[in-house]
């Protein structure tokens, strides 16, 4: 029997070694790559919808021209005429008021003082108490206002508005105060 050694002889590794480093390197990402590409996908964008328009054009009709209306003369009708105008009457002056001799209707709200009266019972003077105004007074005695006024022209100033207490008022229309 013949015995034959096989000799082994070392070969060179580096270069087996590193192309199947590189292989399974290659394998490993492109497994990787399949793993995540599920997973890239739904990161992405879906696809813009496609959006497809009608546009429907319609001529615009031509508008119907509006009639002008002819124009009428407008009919005149004539001013009725004026009424015949007369005259005013003569205007006649009012009569004065008539002046006489104060009456003492007794006391009121506004005239409440006493008044002072001569032997025969004649009215002379009204004494103001507090509250009196001169309305009321020229009320109170019957006497208008504008009298009362005119027979107490140094007593009384600013139409009546300014009396005070203890003024003395002239009931006596024959004398002014």
């Amino acid at each position: 029997m013949r015995t034959t050694m096989l000799r082994h002889e070392p070969r060179d590794t580096t270069t087996t070694n590193d192309t199947g480093k590189a292989l399974a390197r290659a394998a490993v990402a492109v497994l990787a790559s399949l793993a995540l590409l599920p997973a890239l996908a739904a990161c992405s964008t879906p696809p813009a919808p496609v959006v497809t328009a009608t546009v429907l054009v319609t001529p615009t009709p031509t508008p119907t021209p509006t009639p002008t209306p002819t124009p009428t003369a407008p009919e005149i009708i004539p001013n009725p005429p004026a009424p015949e105008t007369t005259p005013n009457a003569d205007a006649v002056p009012a009569e004065p008021i008539p002046e006489g001799p104060a009456v003492d209707l007794g006391a009121t709200a506004g005239a409440e003082g006493s008044a002072t009266t001569d032997g025969a019972g004649n009215l002379l003077v009204y004494t103001v108490v507090e509250g009196d105004d001169f309305f009321a007074i020229a009320q109170r005695f019957d006497v208008p206002v504008q009298q009362l006024l005119r027979m107490n022209p140094t007593a009384v100033s600013g139409l009546g508005e300014n009396i005070y207490i203890r003024d003395k008022i002239n009931l006596d229309w024959t004398a002014q105060r």
